[in-house]
């Protein structure tokens, strides 16, 4: 039974946040005179439907996202369905700034929804943690912190992957931990330790069942902040804007192939979804934040078939004053289809190894 629930609650806030999405295409296209014959929550067989305007809302059976039918998203449906439709009132026919704003309001409302809930969450618990400075509080007996001579004090101020030359100046105790999961191996630590510099060498100790790299140091415990109402506006951009960072500098390391074994597919977020839902209901819209601002990012990646892949091709059209063939368009989709199916494989095959 439980099982059932953990898959409800996690089609309901994946559901939610693609009907944010698509509900932000909906408006721009609307402001631009588009023509948007339906917007839908759900896929599949129609359950109910009311025609309000030009636009038909519908509900439909598979409770998996949504859609908006735009005129000229589609050209095929175009000829066939909508002949009647000026070409000034497709996506086609509007000027490319307008196509483009059409197709980045999707990842716009993504990015205002976990704005919103992170200002409402951190309204809400009054308080905001002030993340400690990394010193060492505590060192695991045995851990490869105590092997590499960590003392509790030392202050650790330089982390150093020499094969990978990837160097890090941390500011709190989460950028180590980052540091640690993209770039596990031999690190040379710089410590402040009574005043002076001290250089160590260890190597973090993969944990299966936590799915992490860790060296064995405890840090001291975050500080509460008590904040006021007008004050959680400021922490809670602060969230939004660290968590689109954090996903902007992820992505980058996956270009550079760092970080592979890190990605999850929807096996992950399903095992996330599950536990963090349990958590309670805090938890549950911090989690709905975090993965509304990472489909909005990663949808204006310009890869074919992603919204970003579209603005790309609007850019590319603008820049060399036509549009580009059928076969050409063709390919790029079918290129971008691939990637994306790489990917999937990849990140689901991620899951997987970590169940086994």
């Amino acid at each position: 039974m439980s099982g059932i629930v953990n898959l409800l609650w996690f089609v309901l806030i994946l559901g939610a946040i693609v009907i944010v999405h698509e509900f932000g295409h909906l408006l721009a296209a609307k402001k631009f005179g588009v023509y948007c014959k339906e917007f839908s929550i759900g896929m599949g067989p129609l359950l109910w439907q009311k025609q309000k305007g030009e636009t038909a809302w519908s509900i439909r059976a598979l409770p998996i996202g949504g859609f908006v039918a735009m005129a000229g998203e589609d050209e095929e449906s175009d000829e066939k369905d909508e002949l009647d439709i000026p070409f000034e009132r497709t996506l086609n026919g509007i000027k490319p700034w307008k196509q483009v704003i059409v197709m980045a309001a999707g990842a716009f409302m993504n990015v205002l929804l976990a704005w919103l809930i992170f200002i409402g969450i951190t309204a809400y618990q009054g308080s905001v943690s002030v993340p400690p400075k990394p010193i060492v509080a505590s060192v695991v007996e045995n851990s490869p912190a105590q092997k590499a001579g960590f003392h509790v004090g030392d202050e650790i101020i330089r982390l150093e992957n020499k094969s990978k030359k990837e160097t890090l100046t941390p500011d709190s105790t989460r950028e180590i931990m980052e540091f640690l999961q993209y770039y596990p191996g031999e690190i040379t630590y710089t410590v402040l330790r009574d005043g002076k510099q001290v250089t160590l060498q260890g190597t973090a100790a993969f944990h299966k069942d936590e799915n992490l790299y860790i060296l064995g140091i405890g840090y001291p415990q975050s500080a509460a902040k008590e904040i006021s109402f007008w004050e959680a506006i400021p922490y809670g951009t602060q969230r939004m804007v660290s968590s689109v960072t954090s996903i902007m500098d992820s992505l980058g390391k996956l270009v550079r192939g760092v970080g592979l074994n890190n990605l999850s597919g929807p096996v992950g977020i399903f095992q996330i979804t599950a536990q963090t839902t349990q958590d309670g209901l805090l938890s549950t819209l911090a989690l709905i934040a975090l993965l509304s601002v990472n489909v909005g990012i990663v949808n204006l990646i310009p890869i074919p078939i992603l919204d970003g892949g579209r603005i790309f091709i609007i850019l590319i059209e603008t820049l060399i004053g036509k549009k580009l063939s059928e076969r050409m368009q063709s390919v790029i989709m079918m290129a971008g289809l691939l990637m994306i199916v790489g990917i999937m494989v990849l990140a689901t095959w991620n899951d997987i190894v970590r169940l086994f």
